[in-house]
């Protein structure tokens, strides 16, 4: 099958594995070692402003623990009805959150602006009897491949200070997201206080880094990722593969070769499209029966409702295979 299942199926990236083959010495436990000692250094270097950086194990912890130093129990988080902490993470907010509620906004291709964000929180009565909103999280890409520019970062983060509300980014895709904007990091990010930055769709394999640009949130985060069962006593093995993608930019050519195969298909999806094709994932108009026939010739990909597939490409994914799909989605 060629594969455009997820880019969560994608083969480890080799310097992945060389670089957790040189971390397999004795060294100090949990962050300790002296891979884990490298993490600040080097994702302060890639944002251009000093920064904490944590590794945990998977997208979700990473998220959720971020939200957690932001968010009281009794509080909310806004975010986009279809984004992933409301979607995919199985009731994991409310559990890290301690019971916090998910405020959900509106918003074109599952991204949000000021104006929906407002019309989300500005009904909410400001008393003990109503959900008070404590933060704001988005998504770069958002859950349909689309990009928040720089201007947009700056307006969300603009509210968020007005406010009093902490900014959080779900950067799962966020290397695709700056490959497409070939902007800095540090444009790419905005004004957000945290991030999660995702590298196992990237080539990682069991590793996520969440970026604090705030110290005092990232003093708490220490404590709630050991309480959270997330301090792992090598952590050497996360940090190393961390590393090995941000040093040399290996997750930034990866995210290139992702989005590079996503334009291929594109370019033959034409008015089968319904969002724009900012990163790497494509949502296009196929029947039932159109999807059986690309599952015939070999093709691996989800079902999106009733008459839609997503296609995502991934660092790994050859020309050959984009272009067969381009050319098979063409032919229906």
């Amino acid at each position: 099958m060629k594969q455009f299942l997820s880019d969560n199926a994608a083969r480890v990236h080799p310097a992945v594995w060389d670089a957790m083959r040189a971390a397999d010495a004795p060294q100090s436990p949990y962050d300790g070692d002296g891979v884990s000692q490298r993490m600040d250094e080097a994702f302060g270097e890639l944002f251009g402003q000093p920064c904490t950086a944590l590794w945990v194990a998977t997208g979700t912890a990473a998220n959720c623990l971020a939200l957690s130093t932001m968010v009281q129990p009794h509080g909310g988080v806004v975010c986009h009805r279809e984004a992933h902490i409301e979607m995919d993470e199985g009731g994991a907010p409310g559990f890290y959150l301690h019971g916090a509620k998910l405020l959900l906004a509106e918003g074109e291709s599952a991204k949000l602006t000021p104006d929906t964000i407002r019309a989300a929180i500005d009904p909410i009565r400001d008393d003990v009897h109503q959900v008070q909103p404590h933060a704001i999280s988005i998504t770069q890409a958002s859950e349909y491949g689309c990009v928040y520019r720089p201007a947009e970062l700056a307006a969300i983060g603009a509210l968020a200070r007005e406010r009093g509300l902490g900014l959080h980014m779900d950067g799962a895709r966020f290397a695709n997201a700056a490959a497409f904007l070939g902007c800095s990091a540090a444009e790419a990010v905005g004004p957000a206080d945290a991030l999660s930055f995702g590298f196992v769709k990237n080539g990682g394999m069991t590793a996520e880094a969440i970026i604090f640009f705030d110290q005092a949130l990232a003093d708490v985060a220490r404590y709630r990722r050991k309480r959270a069962g997330h301090l792992q006593s090598k952590g050497r093995f996360l940090a190393a593969q961390l590393l090995a993608m941000v040093e040399g930019d290996v997750w930034l050519g990866n995210a290139r070769s992702a989005n590079d195969a996503a334009q291929a298909i594109a370019s033959c999806a034409a008015d089968r499209l319904i969002h724009a094709v900012e990163a790497n994932e494509l949502f296009v108009r196929c029947s039932a029966s159109e999807r059986s026939a690309l599952r015939a010739q070999g093709f691996d990909f989800y079902d999106w409702g009733s008459d839609a597939a997503r296609f995502v490409t991934a660092w790994n994914t050859t020309a050959e295979d984009a272009q067969a799909l381009g050319r098979a989605v063409a032919a229906l």
